[in-house]
């Protein structure tokens, strides 16, 4: 298979030729005519943090593989060849459930043991305090145990990789200790610690801050605060929701001109109600509420959040427009910066590399990048390839 567009980091115009899954060549081209109207072509997108889609969320009780694989399929139109699926703060059942149909999915088809990276657990060892707490049930937030945690790392067939807990929460040191030692990454998130217990968290290996600036209280004290704390401590990488609605523009600034490029991750984290038409929806007891203009809410109200509506490919787009970042390093923030926090396979444009891409055209302004073709293991899942 040969592919030719502009190549994101240079625009060059470049054709690509992918054998066995792999990046066999990237040579240059000398088109005669202009190559505005080519594609960008760039790996493809890694999201830490999906929660589901189309009404499906990955923490549903009950939950079958067949469930899971049309769950994971949409993505690749959004140029996501792997992601982490996230399963929120439930009760032991529906974690249980949701981890064992993720193994049994990645076990029947070799696509989706692909694309699926690890799995994230967000919860249920997080902060029960409102605002920190976000959309999680409070009736399921618990202390860490390292027990259940075996159990569900079990059920998933050892695909657990990255753990989001507050550091405040009962046994979270020890809890963030064997984890670490296992090969599990740890984030903080859903938290209102103090700064020595968010400096204890990361002293024992806690290395991410899971979506910064969100899943907090309305009003904090100026400083010191968690949002500080974090931000401030250079042995933290961090995620952001760059969708338009989780972050003012001048937030996303800030934390990527603090934090730098190369230690900031952009997620979605998209709801399990992403890609469902406007309405009110409910969800484990809970209400929610998709509105006219986008955000996903706690049911009644604009302003607590739960979760996002759209996919990583917004979130790249609009990081290039607010940030003050390139194209490439907004990709990057997408796809080689969460490869190498989860210690995976980073996809590069360079010979014997992972032919995991994606074509897009995108201008500055533009909301989204526009896919027009997914390619994951040297294999079209979305759009098709333009022969030129």
């Amino acid at each position: 298979m040969n592919i030719e567009g502009r190549r994101y980091d240079t625009g060059e115009p470049v054709r690509v030729t992918i054998a066995d899954g792999r990046i066999a060549s990237v040579e240059p081209v000398w088109p005669e005519g202009a190559v505005e109207e080519w594609p960008f072509v760039a790996p493809g997108l890694f999201d830490l943090q999906i929660n589901g889609y189309g009404g499906q969320w990955f923490s549903d009780e009950g939950l079958t593989a067949e469930q899971v694989l049309e769950t994971l399929e949409p993505h690749f139109a959004y140029g996501i060849t792997r992601m982490c699926p996230t399963l929120i703060t439930s009760a032991f059942e529906p974690l249980r459930d949701g981890f064992t149909a993720i193994r049994e999915a990645c076990e029947q088809e070799p696509w989706a043991d692909r694309m699926v990276a690890g799995c994230h657990l967000e919860g249920p060892y997080i902060s029960g305090e409102d605002g920190p707490r976000g959309a999680h049930p409070l009736a399921d937030v618990r202390p860490a145990d390292w027990d259940e945690f075996t159990q569900l790392q079990e059920a998933s067939g050892g695909r657990i990789r990255l753990v989001t807990l507050a550091p405040e929460v009962e046994g979270a040191v020890e809890f963030i200790r064997r984890a670490v030692a296992e090969g599990v990454t740890i984030a903080i998130g859903h938290t209102a610690a103090t700064g020595e217990q968010i400096a204890a968290a990361v002293d024992a290996g806690a290395r991410l801050s899971t979506h910064l600036g969100n899943g907090a209280h309305g009003t904090i004290r100026r400083h010191p605060n968690y949002i500080w704390e974090q931000l401030g401590d250079p042995r933290l990488k961090t995620s952001i929701i760059n969708d338009g609605f989780h972050l003012p523009p001048s937030v996303v600034r800030s934390i990527i001109r603090t934090k730098g490029p190369r230690n900031v991750i952009l997620t979605c984290d998209a709801s399990g109600l992403a890609g469902c038409p406007p309405g009110e929806y409910e969800y484990h007891g809970g209400r929610f509420e998709i509105l006219e203009d986008g955000p996903i809410v706690i049911a009644g109200q604009r302003q607590m959040l739960a979760g996002s509506g759209v996919q990583t490919d917004v979130c790249v787009a609009a990081t290039v427009n607010v940030a003050g970042v390139t194209l490439a390093e907004a990709c990057e923030m997408a796809g080689r910066q969460p490869a190498m926090l989860l210690g995976c396979e980073s996809v590069i444009l360079q010979r014997g590399c992972r032919a995991d891409l994606m074509l897009f055209h995108w201008t500055p302004g533009d909301d989204r990048l526009r896919i027009t073709a997914t390619v994951a293991d040297g294999r079209v899942r979305f759009g098709q390839i333009e022969e030129r």
